[in-house]
């Protein structure tokens, strides 16, 4: 039996738990390597890779507004009764620190509905008043009237505004924003709508006038500090627009919701009520 010389190695003194495997692949291939261990049945399909960071999502997509939604009930109860107070101290930041679309939603929604519920339920006593023994029938092109009017001053108007803005070079108020104030503003008219059930001529147009000014000094405080930083002084003009536009829509919602007719007597001699 013949013996063969070989060097000392000092891996070999080292023991089984001193082996090293070297490999010989790319970094990348390694890192790959190490991916596919981690998550065995990735690709699967038993498995959901969650740690894939998402682009940011433009404004046409779902994912964008999502965050403007996760918002809890109380935070718009307070801002919705916050635009009945112009003496809070957050009345001018009611949307901080972020403005939300839930509310701006809902509370057109809402109005809408008040309208056409309260609008029928007066119309029906008005007629019950006027001939007790005839059957009223409900105007359901009311409610799609009301959809139509409410819709369009709530998001349309404030879209619009951010466009012109824009084009004007104010960046500091984005459309959320915008959509917001107008959402908040129409809170005022639940309520209004609800009490102008009550068959009192005089009545309805003090609440009208209430609804009227709230609203539209809401409008003006949030919205003229935001103009007033254009270089165009011209711009500023642009509130005149908007008060234009609030009161046309009062004196919609008076006309064509709260005005009921309570006729007395039917004939050439009636005396209508309004």
């Amino acid at each position: 039996m013949a013996y063969v010389a070989v060097e000392e190695d000092d891996r070999l003194e080292e023991g089984p738990e001193g082996f090293e495997f070297k490999s010989f692949l790319g970094a990348d291939a390694r890192g790959d390597q190490r991916t596919q261990s981690a998550t065995p049945n990735l690709d699967r399909g038993y498995l959901t890779d969650h740690t894939t960071s998402k682009g940011p999502s433009g404004f046409w997509t779902v994912e964008y507004y999502q965050p403007y939604f996760d918002v809890d009930t109380s935070t718009v109860l307070k801002r919705c009764y916050t635009t009945l107070l112009p003496t809070s101290p957050s009345y001018l930041t009611v949307l901080t620190p972020t403005a939300d679309l839930y509310g701006p939603f809902w509370i057109p929604t809402t109005l809408i509905l008040a309208l056409f519920l309260s609008s029928s339920l007066a119309a029906s006593i008005a007629s019950y008043l006027s001939a007790p023994g005839v059957a009223y029938e409900y105007d359901f092109g009311l409610l799609s009237l009301a959809a139509t009017i409410v819709y369009i001053y709530a998001f349309a108007v404030p879209i619009l505004l951010w466009l012109a803005l824009r084009y004007f070079g104010v960046g500091e108020w984005g459309v959320v924003e915008a959509l917001g104030v107008w959402g908040y503003s129409l809170f005022v008219w639940v309520p209004i709508s609800i009490l102008c059930v009550v068959p009192v001529p005089i009545l309805r147009w003090v609440l009208v006038g209430i609804a009227f000014c709230s609203s539209g000094y809401f409008l003006v405080a949030n919205v003229y500090p935001i103009l007033a930083m254009a270089d165009a002084k011209a711009t500023r003009l642009l509130i005149i627009v908007i008060g234009a536009l609030h009161a046309g829509l009062a004196l919609t919602f008076k006309v064509l919701f709260f005005s009921y007719y309570v006729v007395h007597e039917i004939g050439p001699g009636a005396d209508p009520v309004r």
